[in-house]
């Protein structure tokens, strides 16, 4: 759990800098007079990252099923804190003009192209690891190590600001979270290649049942269980993205906080998400999947609304206690979704069936969410307007987890 959970917080605080950044990004990479607007360019290249989601679920998630889990993880740690590092050297518009903002789309979609292989390894490593009865309890640690890795992010984002000042951070204190990529990259590396590969796949190269083409294969024989694990992922995709991507420049751009409350209301909020992933983990274990996912999605629908209306009161406690209401519902969701996802396929093309679902879903819908959310907020002038957003993509998952079946305690193969 550590060797995997280590790699997956250094691989999403590497992909989750320049959501929690792309106020500051807006203002070094895209020239605009009007701050919302450079604010939409800057999401619009966050969302380019996830374009290539799907290609690398596709390439990775293969080479998972066929190779190994522990030699993909080990591969998209490097590529991803490489990509990383070289964000933070990047020259800005004022610098090289236009050259700027293509560099750093580029720089985005090979960041892109490696978490596609990221999130849906790490779960089907952890779930293979782990004991029936233990499932949830244990792969909830890679949502949770996700999350932990946006806190830190955040928190570092915030405290660098209040050390620096808004002024030296906007120049050039933005470049220090990305160059510390290169450390924790190499700290990560070393951990995944000390893993051992998971026991469920060594059962199956052992004898000789590897699937050669396991996407294929997936598609022929679990199309019921693929778009199952789609429908689960909106949710997930767009709650997790609104809270750590579009909320920092949100509520400083259209809610006029300072920064630096901006960075404390998002940073608080995700570490409710961190502090109730555990708990909700073992409730998925002993009540089911389904109880807790639809909870989840419930409280999207009924109270994403009035959290938002808070955050428009102008008080930095009750956006903190909003965003932490919200926090919570992510727990109730993911705490066992990712066991509900590793469940829905057997171990010759697990990997592949979950990284391919996942990342489509992501693409389609999280790697989109900070743009259209803003753009709802610019086509109708109303700040609130994220919220229905939100609330759909809800429904959309409360729907196919009411279809589903429960597989809490199933058996794997």
């Amino acid at each position: 759990m550590m060797a995997a959970g280590i790699g997956h917080f250094i691989e999403w605080f590497d992909f989750g800098l320049y959501g929690t950044l792309a106020a500051i990004i807006a203002g070094n990479f895209f020239v605009s007079s009007d701050p919302a607007t450079a604010l939409l360019k800057s999401f619009a290249v966050f969302g380019s990252g996830f374009l290539m989601r799907p290609l690398g679920g596709f390439f990775f998630g293969s080479m998972g099923d066929r190779l190994g889990r522990r030699k993909v993880l080990v591969t998209v740690i490097v590529i991803t804190s490489i990509s990383t590092f070289v964000m933070g050297i990047l020259p800005t518009w004022h610098q090289v003009g236009i050259v700027a903002p293509v560099l750093l789309v580029l720089t985005r979609l090979v960041q892109g192209f490696a978490a596609g292989g990221e999130s849906s390894g790490v779960i089907t490593y952890l779930a293979e690891s782990a004991a029936p009865h233990r499932r949830a309890t244990l792969t909830c640690w890679s949502e949770n190590f996700s999350f932990m890795a946006f806190v830190c992010g955040s928190g570092l984002v915030l405290t660098l600001t209040y050390w620096l000042g808004e002024t030296a951070m906007n120049e050039w204190g933005w470049r220090i979270p990305f160059l510390l990529a290169a450390p924790l990259g190499l700290g990560g590396l070393y951990m995944r290649r000390n893993m051992e590969d998971s026991a469920a796949f060594h059962r199956l190269k052992a004898t000789g049942k590897i699937e050669k083409s396991p996407l294929r294969t997936a598609l022929k024989t679990s199309l019921s269980a693929l778009l199952f694990c789609i429908g689960f992922v909106v949710v997930k995709a767009v709650s997790s993205w609104v809270l750590q991507s579009f909320m920092p420049g949100y509520l400083s751009t259209h809610l006029h906080y300072s920064r630096t409350d901006s960075y404390l209301i998002t940073t608080l909020g995700l570490l409710s998400v961190a502090i109730s992933m555990p708990v909700t983990g073992y409730l998925s274990d002993r009540w089911g999947r389904r109880p807790l996912m639809l909870l989840g999605c419930a409280g999207f629908i009924l109270l994403t609304y009035p959290a938002m209306l808070l955050m428009t009161q102008g008080s930095v406690g009750s956006s903190i206690a909003a965003m932490s209401m919200l926090g919570v519902f992510v727990a109730l969701f993911n705490g066992g979704c990712g066991a509900a996802m590793v469940e829905l396929f057997p171990t010759a093309i697990r990997y592949g069936g979950i990284a391919m679902s996942y990342n489509l879903t992501v693409a389609v819908f999280g790697g989109v969410t900070p743009l259209a959310s803003a753009g709802l907020i610019r086509l109708t002038g109303d700040p609130l307007s994220p919220a229905w957003y939100v609330m759909i993509t809800a429904l959309i998952s409360f729907i196919a987890v009411w279809c589903a079946k429960e597989t809490a305690g199933k058996v794997l193969d």
